[in-house]
């Protein structure tokens, strides 16, 4: 998110650089209506932002739940190879019995390994698909934010909007100083909640989206 924040502040400073100067006057500044919004906290307050991580915890939870089966299988594979093992070096039993028992605990070994593999295989794909998931989730939803922004900026006649939580690269604040009277975050906010669907009255996450109104 951050990094999206970053390109939309480094957008509208360029922007700002250059439209400062009028071309049908050259030398004149040209006559500005700044705008500011916390990119940001409209992101974290936008009801689609709050289902939407409530969609990704739930799905990451479901996948701890298997990744915990599947290490609980291992674990039981693992018990029955050091059984094996302790069969065939068991000198009470025959000569036969510890070599059945022995060529029993290798293939229990090589299960052992293959699940140990699979694991971290599931590891690997289930962590870049809910990545993936996060980025695409965090694209779309920057964008109709933007959408609904370009449409108020265009409304309010403003010829620049400044993200205020957008950082340079050396992580300071791009805008130093703002006296937040054309600050558009709260209405901003309303104007994307209010297309709020009816939501379970005993749903958190639902109640969360809400306040935010």
């Amino acid at each position: 998110m951050k990094k999206i924040l970053q390109m939309v502040a480094v957008v509208a400073a360029a922007f700002a650089l250059g439209s400062i100067w009028s071309p049908a006057s050259p030398g004149l500044p040209a006559e500005q209506k700044i705008a500011t919004v916390d990119l940001a906290k409209v992101f974290e307050k936008y009801y689609k932002t709050v289902r939407s991580t409530a969609a990704l915890k739930q799905e990451a939870a479901d996948m701890q739940k298997e990744r915990k089966d599947m290490v609980d299988a291992g674990k039981k594979q693992e018990d029955e190879w050091h059984k094996l093992i302790d069969k065939a070096e068991d000198q009470a039993v025959s000569a036969e019995e510890r070599a059945k028992s022995k060529k029993a605990a290798e293939a229990a070994f090589r299960e052992v390994k293959s699940t140990e593999q699979t694991i971290q295989e599931y590891d690997r794909a289930s962590t870049a698909r809910l990545r993936e998931k996060e980025r695409q989730r965090r694209d779309d939803i920057v964008k109709e934010i933007r959408s609904v922004l370009d449409a108020d900026a265009k409304a309010g006649s403003y010829t620049l909007v400044l993200d205020v939580s957008g950082e340079s690269a050396n992580m300071a604040p791009l805008v130093l100083f703002s006296s937040g009277v054309n600050d558009l975050t709260e209405n901003l906010i309303k104007e994307l909640n209010a297309g709020a669907p009816p939501l379970p009255a005993d749903d958190k996450d639902a109640q969360d989206a809400k306040r935010a109104k």
